[in-house]
């Protein structure tokens, strides 16, 4: 297979783990006699820096010409105020946007070796595997905001369209695995969640039978995480209680630097990313962990090229190189593996 991937390092520790990310794409092509192509552009913080904009109309130009964008990071100290006219963040934001990948796929898998980190008890967070979908263009922060001396706002929109569109592909993923699905949402209070009760219920009544719902309480939902994570199978819900409960989630596998992240829409290119954020106070020192970078590029292998085997490949590969002990700073107070030594061990397990 040929393919064109755009590679957008961003801030912080970005450039570092995206490098490791490259390593293993490269060493799959190699491997399996792909051909993939690589183009670099700025987002974030480094854009501010050098084109007056977190998102130039040049990188937008890339992406959309692309087969899958990868991401690294996003965010930088210089421009962390709330109030500063541009943002790295809004760089994201806006391109997942122009790009329309509306549903974002977290998944949260324990791994045995990495047990002993998680801040729960190891035998609560046995068998945790579970998927997150979270609504990724809509909601509070895409809906219109007010500010002035003495108030603000911030409007939580959601349309029937948006919901549905979501719900379906939580609910096609649910049906590869236990065939159960979970929607989050804060029903008793708010009308956007009332609205996203009735209508994950319709679609999952008339579309999807054969897989289970239950509806979840956000509050609740927060709770049952930590309580009985490994009963869930596949969580769907809007962007804001997304974003924090995959947070939330990322504990249990021990640390955010493990996660990966795709963001997908109706067609190519997704938009693949680590969970972590930008780190700069570890930021050129060689020691962030790449592997949730690594991880993100496997399920761009698996979502936007279709290489099941090369993608399961990859995974296992990670957690070959975890379970023999190469855990980086984050995962190991001492005797820490570099960012490259974490990425080579995980090519060294691929090309075995």
């Amino acid at each position: 297979m040929k393919a064109r991937i755009a590679l957008l390092p961003g801030d912080g520790i970005g450039p570092e783990v995206i490098v490791q990310a490259r390593r293993v794409l490269e060493a799959v092509a190699s491997r399996h006699g792909h051909g993939f192509e690589f183009a670099e552009a700025r987002i974030g913080g480094v854009a501010i820096e050098h084109d007056d904009s977190p998102l130039p109309a040049a990188t937008l130009e890339l992406c959309r010409a692309c087969d899958a964008v990868l991401l690294g990071a996003v965010g930088d100290p210089r421009w962390s105020s709330p109030d500063a006219p541009m943002r790295p963040e809004q760089g994201l934001l806006s391109l997942r946007k122009a790009l329309a990948v509306y549903a974002n796929l977290r998944p949260v898998r324990g791994l045995p070796a990495l047990a002993e980190l998680s801040p729960l008890r190891p035998e609560r967070v046995s068998g945790v595997d579970l998927m997150f979908v979270r609504e990724l263009t809509g909601g509070m922060y895409f809906g219109p905001k007010e500010r002035t001396t003495n108030a603000a706002s911030d409007l939580c929109l959601y349309t029937v369209p948006e919901i549905e569109r979501t719900v379906r592909v939580a609910a096609r993923i649910a049906r590869t695995r236990r065939r159960t699905l979970v929607s989050i949402d804060k029903a008793n209070v708010l009308e956007t969640s009332r609205l996203w009760r009735a209508t994950t219920t319709r679609v999952m009544k008339d579309e999807f039978p054969d897989v289970a719902i239950e509806h979840l309480l956000v509050d609740a939902a927060a709770m049952h995480l930590l309580s009985r994570p490994a009963d869930f199978d596949v969580l769907v819900t809007e962007n804001l209680f997304g974003d924090i409960l995959t947070d939330e989630a990322s504990m249990l596998v021990g640390s955010l630097g493990m996660l990966p992240s795709a963001s997908l829409g109706d067609a190519r290119p997704g938009l693949y990313e680590p969970v972590h954020g930008s780190a700069p106070d570890i930021a050129g020192r060689g020691i962030a962990n790449p592997y949730g970078a690594i991880l993100s590029a496997a399920m761009l292998l698996r979502h936007s090229l279709e290489l099941l085997r090369e993608a399961h490949a990859v995974e296992a590969a990670v957690a070959t190189a975890i379970a023999g002990g190469v855990l980086t700073a984050d995962l190991r107070a001492e005797g820490a593996a570099s960012t490259e030594e974490a990425g080579s061990a995980v090519i060294d397990s691929l090309v075995r």
